[in-house]
């Protein structure tokens, strides 16, 4: 008699436990329908775009003033800019204003094969068709194995300064846009047409550009910056981590996560006081919010849910998105300083707000996120959107 009891208490636990599963599978399954429905006309002229693309690669040009060779990305420090006293003086800084005739081809070229894999795999999630894997497949080729186009897995040039360095850890941000190209292939790779053997070659790669970002000098610079760099670091390491399958990695930015970027960057009220003290702290935290969220997207799993981690003192991502949102739903209760440049081309579809949503089942949230610009067409905007394909995530 005393066993029936507890036999009933286990079968409700379960199938509460079971209701609960089930109505998050529901909840899920209803935003990645709306968000869906949202992106589908545009997704599927993007797409189209990258069909008709061809692939360029660090390749395709050069710069007399990299110290690098020819397949060695290189870009330039954003705000450094000629000394009026002499041409061949060092460049001096100019915080927020962004040199318009530094070197960026490697860099747009690396936004450009971005965009084209997220349209692609976005396309090819949407309807199945395999001719998207074929032509991402091209594509990736072109950057990771061709040894005649390919990029080395390094960015010892990155983020120059004429006269002052060759290459910087802080360089590193610039690969943020190699994410949603392994994350395009992890939303394609089960597909029948996925070549296999190119595959493992890309995944050979991003392990040889994980080792590299986690040993070299730079990496660990970059790593130890304490803003939105250093988020952007454990967000790249850890997309990087869960595409070659390197679980060390992966806990490392777990821990890291919740031992130095929320509670070191993330203030009491949840705004980004390292962010917030820029000449553009409405863009900074924005791009560093989105880049947080991110990696709780690509890090947290049932037995290790980062959207419901807090510190012991209540700093949580949700703060955060609570913090910030306010002021993306309506900017002109700012309350701080305007940002020096691109004040007027921000906010976009920030996938601080999707990602938030889903994760919270906020529907205002959500709402917001389907009213703003899904396709920016400004550089610096761009440049500082982590994440521009959410249905691949």
């Amino acid at each position: 008699m005393k066993i029936l009891p507890f036999l009933s208490s286990r079968l409700i636990t379960c199938l509460v436990l079971l209701l609960a599963t089930s109505v998050q599978a529901q909840e899920a399954a209803d935003y990645s329908k709306a968000i869906s429905k949202t992106l589908r006309k545009q997704v599927l002229k993007e797409a189209a775009w990258a069909l008709q693309q061809e692939p360029v690669t660090v390749t395709a040009s050069q710069s007399p003033r990299s110290a690098g060779g020819r397949h060695d990305f290189y870009s330039e420090g954003d705000y450094w800019w000629p000394n009026p006293v002499s041409v061949d003086s060092p460049y001096i800084q100019k915080d927020g204003m962004t040199n318009p005739d530094n070197f960026v081809a490697h860099r747009l070229a690396m936004i450009r094969f971005s965009r084209i894999m997220g349209a692609l795999a976005s396309a090819y999630k949407i309807t199945g068709d395999k001719k998207y894997v074929v032509q991402a497949l091209k594509h990736c080729r072109a950057w990771f194995t061709d040894t005649a186009t390919l990029m080395h897995p390094h960015l010892l040039y990155a983020q120059a300064i004429k006269g002052r360095a060759t290459g910087r850890g802080i360089g590193i941000i610039d690969t943020i846009h190699f994410m949603e190209v392994v994350q395009a292939l992890m939303s394609m790779q089960e597909a029948a047409n996925m070549h296999k053997a190119t595959l493992t070659a890309i995944k050979e790669w991003f392990t040889q550009y994980l080792t590299w970002l986690t040993t070299h000098q730079y990496g660990k610079d970059e790593m130890n910056a304490t803003n939105n760099h250093g988020t952007c670091w454990v967000m790249q390491a850890a997309a990087f981590a869960k595409f070659t399958g390197n679980q060390t990695i992966l806990d490392f930015c777990i821990v890291r996560y919740k031992t130095v970027l929320l509670p070191n960057q993330m203030a009491a009220d949840g705004s980004f006081p390292q962010e917030l003290r820029r000449t553009k702290p409405y863009g900074y935290s924005l791009f560093n919010l989105d880049a947080m969220t991110t990696v709780c997207r690509i890090l947290s799993t049932k037995e290790n849910n980062l959207w419901a981690f807090q510190t012991a003192d209540g700093r949580s991502i949700k703060k955060g998105i609570e913090f910030l949102y306010p002021y993306v739903a309506d900017k002109s209760k700012w309350p701080f300083k305007q940002d020096v440049m691109y004040w007027d081309n921000w906010p976009v579809a920030h996938p601080f707000l999707v990602f938030g949503a889903e994760a919270y089942g906020n529907k205002a949230w959500l709402a917001t996120w389907t009213k703003l610009d899904h396709a920016p067409v400004v550089e610096e905007v761009i440049r500082n959107l982590p994440v521009r394909n959410p249905l691949i995530w």
